[in-house]
């Protein structure tokens, strides 16, 4: 499988200590995370990166945990690092757990941030459909897109937070992402690999959840991370780090520092 190179923001400066590595979740980039990055590299080398069809990263067709996984592994290996600590949202987290699974070796801590490593019976098409559904060459303005997308998209925090893929180039908008390719992997996106005769990952693994968040499947969890330790962040909803950013950022600042 031949990993495509991803983009990535690099924040703090080096130290002899493990790097983070910061993977976003479906419809996200690394811009969404700078100000909890920012914040970390206080005391170590942060790295978020984009992952593929996400930010500046390339467009590719395929957009599995197995080939995103090996896109976050290449990159390890073109920083020429042996070792990283991970922290994935959603889509992130599932790449990160798989990344753990797969190779072990390569992990110092991991955060998994509201998100179990189940397949969840989640349909993305009205999304997808809606974005898609946008005309983008009657748009004179981002109030009008988010005004278009209102019927299908009730919530105006999702809204904005998907029109940040919005671009205007040119005299024209354009969408970032590639939405044919995640209208086709999107049910790779909701799934997760089987591990059933996977004898797990045994290191402690911090799970951080959302206290008004139905992600978590304690017993998914546990199966493949007997020592997980699960904490749950008071008055937050999937997205933690937007919801409760000092909370957040305390709980992860916590457990890296951990020896």
């Amino acid at each position: 499988m031949q990993p495509v190179n991803l983009a990535f923001e690099c924040f703090g400066e080096q130290h002899d200590g493990t790097p983070l590595l910061i993977l976003h979740g479906f419809f996200a980039s690394a811009r969404n995370w700078r100000a909890i990055a920012k914040q970390l590299a206080q005391k170590r080398r942060v790295y978020v990166l984009d992952i593929r069809n996400h930010g500046a990263s390339p467009h590719h067709p395929q957009m599995d945990y197995p080939a995103m996984a090996a896109d976050v592994l290449g990159f390890l290996d073109k920083l020429q690092q042996e070792k990283v600590d991970l922290l994935g949202h959603s889509m992130g987290g599932k790449i990160a757990m798989y990344c753990a699974l797969q190779q072990p070796q390569r992990l110092g801590k991991l955060i998994v941030v509201d998100i179990s490593p189940v397949s969840y019976d989640y349909n993305m098409d009205n999304t997808v459909n809606a974005l898609q559904s946008l005309p983008l060459n009657e748009l004179n303005n981002r109030k009008q897109a988010e005004d278009w997308l209102a019927q299908a998209i009730t919530g105006l925090s999702e809204r904005q937070f998907l029109l940040q893929n919005l671009l205007f180039a040119d005299g024209q908008y354009r969408w970032r992402v590639n939405l044919d390719y995640f209208q086709q992997n999107a049910q790779y996106i909701v799934a997760f690999p089987d591990f059933s005769s996977h004898i797990g990952y045994p290191p402690a693994v911090l799970f951080l959840v959302g206290e008004q968040s139905a992600y978590l499947k304690r017993g998914a969890v546990y199966r493949l991370f007997p020592a997980a330790v699960i904490k749950q962040i008071p008055g937050a909803g999937h997205w933690l780090h937007v919801d409760a950013p000092q909370l957040f950022f305390q709980a992860v600042d916590d457990w890296l520092a951990e020896s």
